[in-house]
């Protein structure tokens, strides 16, 4: 699949600029005000208290700062930072020796956490409540539970899909933490600190420009960034101004609204091949020539958020919104459009 420049998910590009982009303090950290508060309170009562914060889980869609927030916390208690995730951790061994591996107060990241492995799980289970783990030795009648005793730690979970972690574990969490979609007037104070960093000089309304179509995804808004001072050095800008922005936002197939051409070519098939639908996915993803999870995945959340697109039973459904979109006329014949 070509890459999308507003797809959420990280690429190798995206992950080794954003060491460089990433806010090192809380107080850097733009947006999230309340998220940003509620955990500036746990972190400073365990200073005062000269313990570990407990177990921090981190919820929301890809983009918004999950990882950013884990680092924060490491720097904000001046402890070592461990990062995995949960599809690298096959068996309960891969996770023992991670965290027979911690420092006292360390903190441990685990990414994509909802998709660990059963054995995995309930051995962090114990390490969480108990800070101990019991390796196993030996198979069958002969096996025996070898208890390790571990430093306390702050575990620091995210996930895309809060829904999938069982009870249990979520429930060893002391403080959850639910990412929003960004306004545009945080990503545009995002945009200007990462141009900034980057040595591009950009004005105000660039700024916005590039904010309003970023879908309020930092991430988003930090690809876009790259993508027009790319166009600006290239097209032998000195400063990237609006007209440079839309300029190079329009080459790259975004829109105002932050629709793409896999957004548009979605919307289009819905309204003009099946007349607004219902249509399955499957169907939907077969007629712009994409896999399935594609659409379901990047296109389909921010095109249900901006009210151009209706999940239904029967399947897919446009709005009158989308109709607008494309300059088109909803048909009047259609009675499972949504307004």
């Amino acid at each position: 699949m070509e890459h999308s420049e507003l797809d959420p998910t990280a690429d190798v590009e995206d992950r080794d600029y954003e060491s460089a982009l990433r806010p090192k303090r809380l107080a850097e950290f733009e947006g999230q005000p309340r998220v940003r508060e509620q955990l500036g309170l746990v972190l400073d009562a365990a200073r005062h208290r000269g313990t570990a914060p407990d177990h921090v889980l981190l919820s929301g869609p890809p983009g918004l700062g999950k990882t950013t927030l884990a680092m924060i916390i490491a720097a904000e208690l001046g402890t070592g930072l461990r990062i995995s995730s949960g599809p690298a951790i096959q068996h309960a061994g891969d996770l023992a020796a991670i965290l027979s591996g911690l420092a006292d107060g360390d903190v441990l990241f685990l990414d994509e956490i909802h998709r660990l492995s059963r054995p995995a799980e309930e051995m962090l289970y114990l390490a969480m409540e108990d800070f101990r783990v019991d390796v196993i030795v030996g198979k069958g009648p002969g096996a025996t539970a070898i208890p390790i005793e571990l430093p306390p730690f702050t575990l620091v979970g995210a996930t895309t899909r809060a829904g999938l972690l069982p009870g249990p574990l979520r429930d060893r969490f002391g403080f959850t933490a639910q990412l929003d979609f960004y306004a545009v007037g945080d990503l545009t104070g995002i945009v200007a600190a990462s141009a900034g960093k980057l040595g591009v000089p950009i004005d105000a309304e660039a700024q916005g420009e590039i904010a309003r179509r970023s879908r309020g995804t930092p991430r988003i808004a930090n690809r876009l960034l790259r993508r027009v001072r790319d166009f600006a050095q290239v097209r032998g800008h000195a400063r990237v101004d609006r007209g440079v922005s839309r300029a190079a936002l329009e080459l790259y197939e975004v829109d105002e609204r932050g629709l793409d051409r896999l957004d548009r070519a979605v919307l289009d098939a819905l309204c003009r091949l099946f007349d607004g639908g219902p249509v399955g996915l499957s169907t939907l993803a077969l007629s712009v020539g994409e896999e399935v999870e594609t659409v379901s995945e990047v296109a389909e959340p921010f095109l249900i958020r901006e009210g151009m697109l209706v999940r239904t039973p029967r399947g897919r459904v446009a709005t009158r919104a989308a109709y607008a979109h494309l300059g088109m006329t909803a048909p009047s014949t259609n009675p499972a459009l949504f307004d």
